[in-house]
Order: structure tokens, then sequence, then C-alpha cells
């Protein structure tokens, strides 16, 4: 039998027909308010770092293979890439699959506006699951199919500003290589909101062979090939092996092709969110400070009450090192009635906003529109215990304090 751990759960239950010290309802009420706030700060983070990375991942792939000089060019010139750069980049275990792309600037023209944007044609192996997932309205654009079908998936954003719904057909203006205007006619087969309104805000998705035609480029001319890896993570360490690949190719096909990973291609976007890891240590930091400051003022508070008590038990005989674990186990009881309540309502908020999105953000300052949560057994786990241990750890100070109180005085406090 732990006689130390039987007088710390019968001084831990309330007096029969009242209630716990108040400043034991305020500590178990801090433990908890900590617990939770540091639990949603960690699913928000989590959440927001992952779901920004995988989006952009699926919306720009994970590599690119083009020429530098060409990027953010709407009129570059085509490249010819076979399917001898399929060979280089699946020499790495992490290549998933490549898809050539085109990219050509023009103008929409509606009786309602007339807005620049982006046609991005693609072929066949692209991989259309995403924007599946991010479809609202018709469907996704007839890609590869043996007669070209001159369809696009419009973003939900542009669609609003030039009142364009699934199934309407608009003008697009652009200009040829001497500069003239010319224009064709597209249907609207879908619209998409990926909830990143900063990238997809002008970017037209099609078949490959429409850009192909618009820019007057044979069928083996593209503007860049884009390839996916089985995880995000993989994308730096395969964009350097398959560049140095690229680079020591003795044939003249690779000549002005590069590499480059999506963390590359946006890397003010990247070092954004490694610069949460900052804030979420901070946050963990106060609200394990304000735990620790309310369970010891509740711990001296319950050693003050108890001091008749303490006075006795070292009359009896009882060393100072079981006093002290008694106080230690009193305080474990609070701490893991607060751990209990914190996780209750840190878990509740964080399924509540993950089901039905709550909290809504400016996707112009956050990138997407709705707060995420990221959910894992592994973090909750290693936080709670965590917590627990810091807070055991700090404990052993204020419950120390039993330590200095002396039996012939408590015997006559009252």
């Amino acid at each position: 039998m732990n006689l130390e751990l039987d007088i710390a759960r019968r001084i831990a239950r309330a007096p029969l027909g009242g209630s716990r010290s108040v400043m034991e309802r305020i500590a178990v009420a801090s433990v908890a308010l900590s617990v939770a706030v540091m639990l949603l700060s960690i699913a928000i983070i989590t959440g927001f770092k992952r779901e920004i990375s995988r989006r952009i991942s699926d919306f720009s792939s994970h590599v690119v293979v083009t020429d530098p000089r060409s990027l953010g060019s709407l009129d570059a010139e085509p490249l010819r890439i076979d399917r001898a750069l399929d060979s280089l980049a699946a020499c790495d275990p992490a290549f998933r699959r490549a898809a050539r792309y085109a990219l050509r600037g023009g103008i929409v023209r509606t009786a309602e506006a007339v807005e620049g944007v982006l046609l991005k044609g693609v072929d066949a192996a692209y991989d259309l699951a995403p924007f599946e997932g991010w479809l609202v309205e018709g469907a996704l654009p007839r890609i590869g199919d043996t007669i070209r079908a001159k369809e696009v998936l419009l973003p939900r954003e542009l669609a609003r500003r030039l009142a364009l719904a699934a199934g309407d057909r608009f003008e697009l203006l652009y200009a040829e290589a001497d500069a003239r205007l010319r224009r064709d006619r597209f249907k609207v087969a879908g619209i998409y909101a990926s909830g990143m309104d900063e990238l997809d805000r002008t970017t037209l998705l099609t078949d490959l062979r429409n850009v192909q035609r618009l820019a007057g480029w044979a069928p083996d001319e593209v503007s860049g090939c884009e390839i996916r890896l089985d995880r995000l993570e993989a994308a730096p360490a395969f964009a350097e092996g398959l560049d140095r690949r690229l680079f020591y190719d003795e044939s003249e096909r690779f000549d002005r092709l590069a590499a480059m990973c999506v963390q590359a291609l946006y890397p003010n976007i990247f070092d954004w969110l490694k610069a949460h890891d900052v804030n979420a240590a901070v946050i963990l930091t106060i609200m394990l400070v304000v735990a620790f400051f309310n369970l010891s003022a509740a711990l001296l508070t319950v050693v003050l009450e108890r001091i008749r008590m303490i006075g006795l038990l070292r009359a009896l005989g009882m060393t100072r090192r079981s006093l002290r674990r008694i106080f230690r186990y009193r305080a474990a009881i609070i701490a893991l009635r607060g751990l209990a309540w914190g996780n209750a309502a840190g878990l509740a908020l964080c399924l509540v906003q993950r089901h039905f999105g709550l909290v809504r953000l400016d996707a112009e300052g956050y990138l997407l529109s709705v707060v995420p949560i990221a959910l894992e057994a592994g973090w909750w786990l290693l936080l709670n215990a965590g917590f627990a241990a810091a807070i055991f750890l700090l404990m052993l100070l204020p419950a120390s304090a039993v330590a200095s109180v002396k039996p012939d005085e408590t015997m006559r406090y009252e």
C-alpha cells in the first residue's frame, strides 16, 4: 500500500456537503486552460503548415523542370522535353509521375468584365485529383481525349468577377508573335476553388493541345514538366539530384533545363511557415509558466490548509521525504484533473472547427479561407506527456515547502 498516495487522495476529496477550495479550482481551471490553448495552438499551426504545403504542391506539383529564364513569363520560348526526362527522374525512388504543361497569357472578355488570365494546358498524365476535390460547380474539362475539347476549368473568384457559370462560353484574346491580337472561344466545363485565392485567382486549366495551338507550337513543344513525388519532404533532395543529372547529361537536349522544388519556387511562403514554429514555442512556454504559477499557488494554499495535519504526521514519525511525496501526489492529482478538462475542451473545439469551419480567415493575408486543424495521436500524446513531466519537475520546489514545517509549532497552529 502506498501510504503517501492514499493520504493525497483522501485530502483531494471534497468535504462532505462542501466544495473544494477556491485556489484548487483556480489551479485546475488554469491547467485546463493552458492545455486547451496549447492543444489548439499545435493543431492549428500544424494544420496550417500542412494544408498550405499540400495545396501549393497540389497546385504546382513537387518539382518543376523548365528553363529558369522562363519563370514568371507568360510568353516564354517553348522547350522540347521527351520521355528521356522520365528515365532520369525515375532513378529516384520518390518519383511517382511526370506531366508536361504549357503556359500562355491572355485576356478574357465578357459582357460584365475584362480580366487577364493564365491559360495552363496539361496532358493526360497530369494529376487532376486535387482539382476534383476543389470542384464547386460543373465537371473537370476533358483532357487527353482523342478529340480535342475546348473546355477550361475556371477559378471561382475569376468566375464571379466575369459573371460566368459552368456551361457558359467566353472569348479569349491573345497576342500572336507579330503582336497582333487574335481571339478564340472556350466553354467553362467547371469552376474550382482551392482555398488559396492568391495562387488560383487567374489560372485556367485546359488541354495541353489548346495552349500549343494558341501559341503556334509543335506537339512536342511545352513550357516544362511537373513531377509529383510520394511526399513533399523529398522534393528538395529530389530536385537537387535531378538537376545534377540534367547538368552532367552528355546530350544537348537538357541544356536549358533545370529542376526546382516547390520550396524554391515559393520561398517566401515556406519561410513564413517555418516562422510559425517560433510562435508555437512562445505560446507553449507562456501557457506552461501560467499553469506552473497557478499550480504552485494552489499547492502552497493546500500546505497552509493542512498545516496541522503536517505537524501531526511529523510528530507521528513521518519523514520530510514522505511529506513532500504526499504533496507532490496532491499536485499531480490537480494537474491530472486540469489535463482531463483541458483535453476535453481542446479536442471538442478542434473537432467542431474541423467539421464545421466556424472560424474563417482572410485569404489575402493567410492564403486559406478557413482555419485548418490537424489532429494526430503522436503529438497529442507527446504534448500531454511533456506537460505532465514539466509540471512534475517544476512542482519539486513548492512541494519542498513542507520540509520547513516544525511539529512543535504546527500542533498549536490555528
